[in-house]
Order: C-alpha cells, then sequence, then structure tokens
C-alpha cells in the first residue's frame, strides 16, 4: 500500500523524491512512524532551512545559449527557500546527491566568498565587459539573504567598477539595495525584474509559498521605478487553468506600478520538476490536475517539457499563440513596450589589485 502524502505548513514540494537520472532515492519519513503520528506524534514539525557554506574557486557561470539575453550569471545561493513548486532549477540539488523536492527548498548553500572571487575574476586580464545576470537559476534575495548579505556585496562589487548588472527576484527585499541600484541605473548600469505569477494570494501562497505577498513586490516596483531604476514585471510562468486567466490584469497592474514592460514564459517542466508538479497538482488541484497536464502538453509538443531553445521560452501551438495574442493586446492597452535600451559596458574600470588596495 502507498504511503500517505506528508503535507508541512509553508512549503512548495509534497514529496522529496530522488532523481532517477542519478539513482537518488525518495527521501521518506519512516514507516513506522508515518503510521503512528496521527495518535502519538499529530502533525510532522516545520521543516527547517539548513545552510552550508560552498567554496567554489570561480562565481560566473557562463552560457552560450541563444534564447537568453545574458551570457554571464551569478548564484550567490544553491537551492531557494521560496520553494516555487515550478522552479526549473530544482534538477540541479541531485548534482548535490539532494532530492529536487523538500531538499531543493530546505537544504541550502551559500557562497559568502562571492564577491571576492568576483573582484578576482573582473581584476583577470582580457576580461571582456557584458551585464552579469543574478537571479537567473534561484533567486538572489531568498530569506537567508537577510543575514548573509552576499547578494549586496556582490552588487557593491559592481557599483565600484561601474560593471552592468540585470537582477530578476520575486522578493522586495531586493529595495533594500536601492542606493547602489539607483546609483548605478543613473549611469545606465542596472535593471530589475520583478517575478509575479498570481495576484491571488492564495494561489500564490499555494505555487510559491515562501515568497513575499504579490502586493509586496508591486510596491517594489512602484518603489525601483521612483527610484529611477528601469524595472519590468516577470510574469513567469504562466500556468494553465490556474494563473493563466490573470494576464491582463497582471499586465495592467505592471503598468500602474511603473513598470517599462512586461515578459511571460509558459511553465517549464525540466526533469524531475514534472513528476513534482503533478504530484502538487494532485495534492492542491485535484479538480483539474488532468487539465492542467492535457494544455501543458499541447503547448510541449505533446510532451511534459520542451527542452528546445526558442520553443522552450515561449510555447507551440494553439494555447501558446492565444497566450501571446493576449499579452501582446494587453501591452498595447497599457502602453508597455518591449524591454528597455541595453546596459552600458563602456565604464566599467577593473578592481584594483592587491598593490593598489595599500594605497
Amino acid at each position: 500500500m502507498a504511503k500517505p502524502l506528508v503535507k508541512r505548513a509553508i512549503r512548495g514540494a509534497t514529496v522529496n523524491t530522488g532523481s532517477r537520472r542519478f539513482n537518488l532515492p525518495e527521501r521518506e519519513a519512516d514507516g513506522d512512524w508515518l503510521d503512528a503520528q496521527g495518535e502519538i506524534d499529530g502533525a510532522p514539525a516545520p521543516l527547517r532551512t539548513s545552510v552550508t557554506v560552498e567554496t567554489p574557486r570561480t562565481i560566473i557561470t557562463r552560457n552560450s545559449s541563444p534564447d537568453v539575453f545574458f551570457d554571464r550569471s551569478i548564484n550567490p545561493y544553491r537551492g531557494c527557500e521560496h520553494g516555487c513548486i515550478y522552479c526549473f532549477a530544482r534538477p540541479t540539488h541531485a548534482y548535490h546527491d539532494l532530492s529536487p523536492g523538500l531538499d531543493f527548498e530546505s537544504r541550502l548553500f551559500a557562497k559568502p566568498q562571492a564577491a571576492e572571487l568576483l573582484r578576482a575574476e573582473l581584476r583577470k586580464p582580457g576580461y571582456v565587459v557584458a551585464p552579469i545576470a543574478l537571479g537567473t537559476n534561484t533567486d538572489p534575495y531568498q530569506p537567508i539573504e537577510r543575514d548573509w548579505r552576499i547578494t549586496r556585496a556582490i552588487i557593491e562589487v559592481l557599483a565600484e567598477t561601474r560593471h552592468p548588472l540585470t537582477i530578476t527576484t520575486k522578493s522586495d527585499r531586493v529595495t533594500r539595495d536601492i542606493d547602489l541600484l539607483s546609483a548605478m541605473a543613473a549611469e545606465g548600469l542596472a535593471g530589475v525584474a520583478m517575478s509575479i505569477t498570481s495576484l491571488d494570494p492564495t494561489i500564490a501562497a499555494t505555487i510559491e509559498p515562501r515568497a513575499p505577498h504579490p502586493e509586496r513586490r508591486l510596491r517594489a516596483v512602484r518603489m525601483l521605478a521612483d527610484a529611477g531604476i528601469p524595472v519590468y514585471v516577470s510574469i513567469a510562468p504562466v500556468i494553465p487553468s490556474i494563473t493563466d486567466h490573470e494576464l491582463e490584469h497582471l499586465v495592467e497592474r505592471a503598468a500602474e506600478a511603473g513598470a517599462k514592460s512586461c515578459f511571460f514564459i509558459p511553465v517549464r517542466l525540466p526533469h524531475e520538476v514534472a513528476p513534482l508538479f503533478r504530484a502538487w497538482l494532485d495534492a492542491h488541484f485535484p479538480d483539474r490536475a488532468g487539465k492542467v497536464m492535457a494544455i501543458i502538453q499541447s503547448l510541449r509538443g505533446g510532451r511534459d517539457n520542451d527542452p528546445d531553445f526558442f520553443t522552450r521560452m515561449q510555447g507551440a501551438g494553439p494555447w501558446a499563440e492565444l497566450m501571446r495574442t493576449r499579452f501582446r493586446i494587453a501591452c498595447r492597452k497599457h502602453g508597455l513596450g518591449n524591454r528597455g535600451a541595453p546596459l552600458r559596458t563602456d565604464l566599467f574600470r577593473p578592481p584594483a589589485g592587491p598593490q593598489g588596495e595599500l594605497f
């Protein structure tokens, strides 16, 4: 007999499924304890977050993907406490022999030497400047940033060297760094994308349980815009039959908050994300789980996921075209254009070397 799911408060994944690609077993509670918990223990204890220090040798990650707007990024953290069930970065936790499920959102890694490593890489002869993206894999402003402050240390280095920067986050904590970002933006060196997937607090709390309330994120958009920082709203992902009906309203609210433009991406379910997402649907939306997956598969060529460049970000088929049409009409109605002007790369000043820092 299959063991029942153990639901934990304010977490995204309903299971801690392992990775078949790496023969990683499922991490699950002891069966005897599950049988007795109702009579003896009651509900399971809250799943606590742990943070392990990681000491990489380099900090800038390079990519050559033709369908993304950056070729380098920095991830201050591995794993993400926001717990977004759809997060395409979940499978990376399997590389650490950890589950892309609950482990991904509770067993985190931090890179406290990131700013020091960045300074060393920017100092290398022949370094060619291009915008560095923060928040491309896991959120640089997830809750542990409050104490670790690794993201701020990175921005301080980029501000000092006048190096262009883009940030993607779903946290209003980004406003803490307005002092740095506004000065960079004044020189054409910074832009921020705020991710908002739903305006319904109940839905938002289900799909991204530890991310800030949608209204707090919209207030952050307004604060960033008022500080002269180019800010965009990322409606990503759009989940059919759960959040897609909000597309026009999200565009409207983004425009009202001062966003320069919006963009959207249909939900992606790579590798271990697909079974985690299916389990989450069964737990939270059993009335429409089949419909949701049927539409997703229609967007993805009959599969749970389409890994191909360009179509992976846009989807294909009638449903995808309908969303694009709705989105274009909404943006036109509310005066939102394409993304803003490219960031400047001509102001960069390499950081001083160890000898220079003595004087």
